[in-house]
């Protein structure tokens, strides 16, 4: 076969391909970068829609957490641990379905989550941390692999937030004291418990829900579910 007749036509497909290649690299230099989509998701109570908002800065609870929502795994749980004035906490599996007066909060997917400590990440009115066992057994300060916490929490005093501060060794930025000392918190578990989102929507639910009556063990007298679903 005589391939040079078709050398011509040859190069031209070639340069054809390049002159192709170079127009698609150029829009694609010239197109506006992504902007990462928040995580949110709301959590559906009898008291109101809590919407949170989970932090990028702690990966792999916050992958953990969506993956569990999709999977419906917090769907009809409840919040089995409520103190007016510190927290709402929920997330343990034994809790759907469980019979008046059963001890609740041992109960977990059967893992744990390395810690992700982040100070630009406290524990503010609205914070979404994980539980955890305590340090005698857990040194590493690892978290449940579902339990979790809202904070309510209470305003604190600039001397306890300068108490706290040398307690962990960490300096709080003007804008976070400003948000402890009026909005409140608990700052005293900070650096200690991985805060991973934050309510953006509906913290007037944390204290309907913060308010209920408990009996002991601080389990709610009437259950409070939870549905949860992400926001696409």
């Amino acid at each position: 076969m005589n391939f040079k007749k078709y050398l011509p036509l040859i190069l031209l497909i070639f340069v054809s391909s390049c002159a192709i290649n170079k127009n698609k690299s150029t829009k694609t230099d010239k197109s506006k970068p992504m902007v990462p989509k928040e995580s949110l998701v709301d959590i559906t109570t009898d008291y109101g829609v809590m919407r949170v908002k989970l932090y990028d800065e702690t990966p792999k609870h916050r992958d953990n957490f969506l993956k569990l929502v999709k999977e419906g795994y917090y769907d009809g749980l409840l919040f089995h641990r409520v103190i007016n004035g510190f927290m709402v906490q929920g997330g343990d599996p034994q809790s759907k379905n469980a019979a008046p007066g059963t001890m609740l909060g041992n109960g977990g997917p059967g893992y744990t989550i390395p810690a992700e400590f982040n100070p630009a990440r406290f524990h503010k009115k609205g914070a979404l941390a994980a539980a955890r066992m305590g340090d005698q057994v857990n040194p590493n300060k690892e978290s449940s692999g579902s339990q979790f916490y809202i904070v309510q929490g209470k305003p604190a005093s600039e001397q306890e937030l300068t108490m706290t501060q040398q307690r962990i060794n960490i300096t709080y930025t003007p804008e976070q004291r400003q948000v402890y000392t009026t909005a409140g918190g608990t700052p005293f578990l900070d650096m200690g418990y991985t805060v991973f989102g934050e309510v953006v929507s509906g913290l007037e639910v944390i204290d309907k829900i913060a308010a209920v009556q408990t009996q002991p063990g601080d389990r709610p007298v009437q259950d409070v579910k939870m549905t949860m679903k992400i926001v696409e």
